[in-house]
């Protein structure tokens, strides 16, 4: 068996393997990474012999750690043990993978959505429906794709409506109010003054990646579907995605009991920071993280940097990840439609649940 893992922005971990009476057996470590000295690799290799096939992703990596720490200690290698570019966990992952436990993208076929303009409310009700589908197994992984035509805040599950909001600034610009399932922050969001998609995945593809991890791994095609369009672009923090000019954008997730992960994006295309400020109490300090020193300019680093029109450039992004992953175009289907308007009635439409954060 054989299983391999890209660390992101380090090096590629490989593992080939044999079980024998439900252990793993000829374990070999390869890769493009950097160890020192020669000697660690042996001592990794025997680590991973023998362990059950069923070791959890930490307890792997606890066993390399280990195994590295108490031959440096006895003195069977030279020296402290340097790992560049990987580390434990990343082997771990590799192991993982090898023996079906963790799956990569190459084992999935993404079905890509594009449904057009939809009430935000219901949209951020597909993410529920959508994520939990894919646990129930009525749908594969899927990339969607946000279009709207209303004014709206979309703010994070665990934010406080009062902190977040001034109600004359909603009432004045006639702003929808939806809270989405998942952690992060406020979305400030206008009919086409955005890019936002939410990636629905199951959770043995971000097998043994902590949460800090895994967002740099599900969003590792954006930085290439921005470099197709002429910007540049690299994580910055847990879960941002900047440009020399300042942020671009931000992503959040949630992750459902039945093994379903969501993950979603938005990319600010061309905002209104004037009314942005009247909506989002903390909206200075927004603009200030994206690099905007004046409340008076607008928060656009897509469409100065490309030129772009927001539609050509969500057709940048879903060629860039169809070309990099399988894929398939699907519709959302009437029922998946009817259980997300269901749930707007029933909980995203409520105070209760605007209103859960007080």
């Amino acid at each position: 068996m054989r299983g391999e893992y890209k660390v992101p922005g380090g090096k590629l971990v490989a593992v080939e393997l044999d079980v024998v009476d439900g252990a793993l057996s000829a374990v070999h470590l390869s890769g493009d990474f950097f160890l020192e000295p020669d000697e660690a690799l042996a001592v990794i290799d025997s680590a991973l012999d023998g362990l059950p096939a069923d070791t959890s992703t930490h307890a792997v990596a606890d066993a390399v750690d280990a195994a590295l720490a108490d031959a440096a200690q006895a003195g069977t290698i030279a020296g402290p043990v340097a790992m560049v570019g990987f580390d434990a966990r990343a082997v771990a992952v590799a192991v993982r993978r090898a023996l079906g436990h963790a799956t990569t993208w190459e084992d999935h076929t993404f079905e890509v959505l594009r449904p057009g303009p939809l009430p935000v409310r219901t949209l951020a009700a597909l993410d529920q429906v959508l994520t939990e589908e894919l646990a129930e197994g009525l749908r594969g992984p899927t990339l969607r794709f946000w279009d709207w035509d209303e004014r709206a805040v979309v703010i994070g599950s665990f934010q406080s409506l009062s902190n977040e909001l001034d109600p004359e600034g909603v009432a004045k610009h006639d702003v929808t109010v939806v809270r989405r399932i998942s952690g992060g922050g406020a979305m400030f969001m206008e009919a086409g003054n955005c890019v936002t998609f939410s990636l629905v995945v199951p959770a043995s593809l971000v097998d043994g990646l902590s949460f800090e991890q895994s967002y740099a791994f599900l969003d590792a095609w954006v930085l290439d579907a921005l470099a197709s369009i002429g910007v540049e672009a690299f994580f910055s923090g847990m879960n941002d995605v900047a440009s020399p000019a300042g942020k671009l954008a931000g992503s959040a997730q949630k992750r459902l009991a039945g093994g379903a992960v969501l993950h979603h994006m938005t990319i600010a295309y061309d905002i209104d920071s004037d009314k942005m400020l009247e909506v989002l109490r903390i909206g200075r300090e927004k603009l200030s993280d994206k690099g905007t020193r004046s409340a008076n300019k607008r928060v656009d680093p897509l469409r100065s940097q490309t030129g772009m029109a927001r539609e050509a450039i969500v057709d940048a992004f879903e060629a860039s990840f169809k070309q990099r992953y399988r894929t398939v175009d699907s519709e959302l289907r009437p029922d998946e439609l009817d259980r997300a308007e269901k749930l707007v009635e029933t909980k995203f439409a409520t105070p209760e649940w605007i209103a859960r954060v007080p």
